[in-house]
């Protein structure tokens, strides 16, 4: 086996010329002179020369002549045997290696159940052999691998289930995943422990309002547990602007200070808790009783407080999670750009260039053959427009502001580049999409405007967003361009940016629509519905604590 390795060290042999050599691989025409086959090949077919020669000297001159059978017998013997020996060479030498490699390009792959024939006879016998039972042994490795890590996992998720309990009741505001199901949990204790008949939670957004979370005990067309109400004007709006927390023996008056909020006169009592970190209001808890319960106490306003502020620090960490998750993707929505850039990006610019160098050295080349290089500049030049805006899709930042900003920024650009009429409709109640969502419409946003700045060739374009107090949300971009024409909508590879605005709308569990004429433009509308709030059925105060509704 040392031998067989010491020639074929030497150079590729004659296996590298009769099988295909790996894409890559240079040929290196030095091997085939220094290869002892070729050589051995090549001095029997100099002797049989020879021979020929000389008997063909021979036969001119000394005919006849006794030797000359014995030596004709010879020469065909030798013919033969030179004729046979490419036959065993490729019998006993090229096929095994043929199936040598043909394994390695399958375990490559990944096939590992791929085995090599074993010949009956010879070295490569053993070899194949050898490979069999390391590809066996591989591939029970593989199993058992894969078997531990299945139980690892398995074992892994029971710890987490767990931890997960253990966490839930040491420490709640450390372990929720779902910020609205903690500030829930931790309202329905609440509201258990005062004896309140109803409550609500509000999150402060950043644009001054106050965003319901969670209703305990209202139904929901009350006025109480209203979508959205503002800061400064009703009494959870003054206690979240104020961030001190307020107890109200008589509340009936809240109604007539602002149209915004009502009470009923079963409810003349209300506890206000301000959510607070760092002295910034990020939430109110609203309590409703029917009347004033005897054990509060400065005891209680300091523990109420103290509530109050380790849910602030929840929501407070629940923002940074979600603000380090938003980094996250931008980051690598950026690293896939840049990754594009640097391989697909360069690699077209040099085919763009060779591309042009053939076209100036085939001037002369026949009018077919200077349409295919046409074409290949036009396919190539297609192609570098599609990365470079695939390129810009994935940096475009998502804006911090929220989704409203980041639409209006979509807009301005749009209007910036193409000198395109843009009228943006905003009709959007102030309310921040879950981040998943939110990146999901501003994808499908992006794909219609970049669709009409690419095909559509409008004049004017329409932007909505809408949403109400229900929750109800539409997006809407329409154009008055050339529209989609029926042959584009249906072929493979055509517009499959529509495609992947619907797949993301089916994620959303949207409803998506395209309408469009040829001549008439088109008009691309997503509906959705906002999560709603988790609601309760109304409970006394007796009542042990209301299971809430996921």
């Amino acid at each position: 086996m040392r031998k067989v390795h010491a020639k074929s060290s030497r150079g590729p042999g004659l296996a590298t010329w009769m099988i295909r050599p790996a894409d890559g691989w240079r040929h290196k025409t030095r091997g085939l002179v220094k290869n002892r086959m070729f050589l051995l090949l090549g001095l029997i077919g100099m002797a049989f020369a020879a021979s020929l020669a000389i008997n063909a000297w021979i036969l001119l001159f000394f005919w006849p002549h006794p030797l000359l059978g014995i030596q004709s017998l010879f020469l065909v013997a030798g013919l033969a045997v030179t004729l046979t020996l490419p036959v065993l060479i490729y019998h006993h030498l090229i096929t095994p290696l043929f199936h040598l490699r043909h394994w390695a390009q399958r375990a490559r792959g990944g096939n590992l159940a791929a085995r090599i024939p074993i010949p009956s006879t010879g070295e490569f016998a053993e070899l194949a052999q050898d490979v069999n039972a390391l590809t066996e042994q591989l591939q029970r490795l593989t199993r058992e691998m894969r078997d531990e890590v299945s139980a690892q996992t398995e074992r892994l998720e029971q710890k987490s289930h767990t931890l997960e309990v253990l966490y839930d009741v040491a420490a709640s505001i450390n372990t929720s995943r779902d910020l609205d199901d903690l500030l829930t949990r931790f309202l329905t204790s609440l509201k258990h422990a005062l004896g309140a008949q109803a409550a609500t939670a509000r999150l402060v957004t950043p644009d001054g309002h106050m965003r319901l979370v969670a209703n305990l005990g209202f139904e929901p067309d009350d006025q109480r547990c209203r979508q959205v109400l503002p800061l400064g004007k009703c009494m959870c709006g003054r206690v979240a602007d104020g961030g001190d927390l307020s107890w109200k023996a008589d509340i009936r008056q809240c109604g007539r200070v602002t149209s915004d909020c009502d009470t009923q006169e079963d409810e003349p009592a209300m506890i206000t808790i301000p959510l607070q970190h760092r002295g910034k209001t990020l939430g109110v808890y609203s309590l409703f009783l029917h009347e004033w319960p005897e054990h509060l106490n400065e005891d209680m306003d300091n523990l109420l407080t103290s509530i109050g502020r380790h849910l602030g620090m929840a929501i407070e960490k629940a923002r940074v999670d979600e603000e380090a998750q938003r980094l996250g993707i931008i980051e690598e929505r950026t690293h896939l750009a840049h990754e594009l850039h640097d391989s697909l990006a360069q690699t077209l610019a040099t085919l763009r260039f060779r591309v042009r160098a053939l076209d100036e050295t085939a001037q002369d080349a026949s009018a077919e053959t200077r349409r295919e290089i046409d074409q290949i500049k036009d396919v190539l030049n297609r192609a570098n427009v599609e990365l470079r805006a695939l390129i810009s899709h994935f940096r475009a930042p998502m804006e911090p502001q929220g989704f409203v900003a980041a639409v209006e920024k979509m807009v301005e650009t749009l209007r910036r580049e193409t000198g395109i009429s843009v009228y943006l409709q905003k009709e959007w109640r102030p309310r921040k999409l879950p981040a998943e969502m939110e990146t999901e419409v501003l994808r499908i946003v992006q794909e219609a405007l970049c669709n009409i700045r690419k095909h559509a060739q409008a004049q004017h374009v329409r932007v909505l967003l809408r949403n109400d107090a229900e929750g109800e949300c539409m997006v809407m971009v329409e154009d008055d361009g050339l529209g989609l024409q029926p042959a584009e909508q249906g072929a493979p590879g055509e517009h499959i940016g529509l495609s992947v605005m619907t797949e993301r709308a089916a994620r959303l569990d949207a409803d998506f629509r395209i309408e469009s004429e040829p001549g008439e433009g088109t008009r691309i509308s997503l509906a959705f519905h906002y999560p709603k709030p988790r609601v309760v059925e109304f409970t006394s105060r007796n009542d042990p604590p209301a299971q809430v509704a996921r």
